[in-house]
């Protein structure tokens, strides 16, 4: 599971325990949690994508 993940889940129990026990500072984290492991799975995604484009562009190169 990558980290992005981690936080997502992470976050959702948060915010469950938060909305169960009336914490709006516990429920606000696991929000915060979620967009946090939301933006590292982007960040990996178009990690992953610039490398796929890189193997293209160098394989180009070799013809």
């Amino acid at each position: 599971m990558s980290d992005g993940a981690m936080d997502k889940l992470k976050g959702k129990g948060k915010e469950a325990v938060g909305k169960l026990t009336g914490d709006h500072r516990k429920e606000a984290e696991g929000k915060a949690d979620q967009a946090k492991g939301g933006a590292k799975e982007t960040a990996d995604g178009l990690t992953e994508r610039a490398k796929g484009v890189k193997d293209s562009v160098g394989r180009d190169d070799d013809k």
